[in-house]
């Protein structure tokens, strides 16, 4: 599905090929809670690094966070890409996964799907006033589900276009 994405002040647009367009996933952790997410969890999707284009990139700015784990801090490879002017997030790549980009859905300005279910993930980081809601369609998890971002859009049939070997 193509996506056509921008941050708030419109410096900087951007439009990618995404395999999985459906926003299913919201993540709880404290670096996307922090950085993105209005609600208390931001929600990524997954596409092809390769399509990415991007205008106004001399707006952009990026953040690597800290992350702390059993003591020891390490700089996170992930690269969070946010508009410097608004500070609007945009999209996460990891040089670790160079075939894959994960735009956030709050950035993307096209029409996207509705998801049949909802996973909400890393609860353990979850902000105490934070609700997660309940029901048929909702999935908890404390850590990450076992099922990928690509595993889940194959089997509610809602692929969009090849997916990239590293997102198996």
């Amino acid at each position: 599905m193509h996506l056509e994405g921008s941050c708030h002040c419109q410096r900087v647009t951007f439009s990618c090929e995404a395999y999985a367009p459906v926003p299913y996933m919201r993540c709880y952790c404290s670096i996307c809670r922090k950085t993105a997410g209005g609600g208390g969890y931001a929600i990524n999707l997954g596409a092809r690094a390769d399509t990415l284009q991007v205008n106004g990139r001399e707006h952009l700015s990026v953040y690597r966070a800290q992350i702390t784990e059993n003591g020891d801090t390490r700089t996170s490879s992930g690269q969070r890409h946010f508009c410097r002017h608004c500070g609007s997030a945009l999209w996460l790549f990891d040089p670790n996964w160079p075939e894959l980009v994960h735009p956030h859905a709050s950035a993307i300005d096209t029409p996207l799907p509705e998801a049949p279910e909802r996973n909400h993930i890393l609860l353990d980081s979850k902000a105490n006033w934070v609700p997660v809601p309940e029901g048929e369609h909702e999935y908890h998890f404390e850590h990450y589900p076992d099922e990928s971002l690509a595993a889940w859009h194959r089997r509610h049939e809602l692929l969009d276009g090849e997916v990239p070997d590293s997102a198996e």
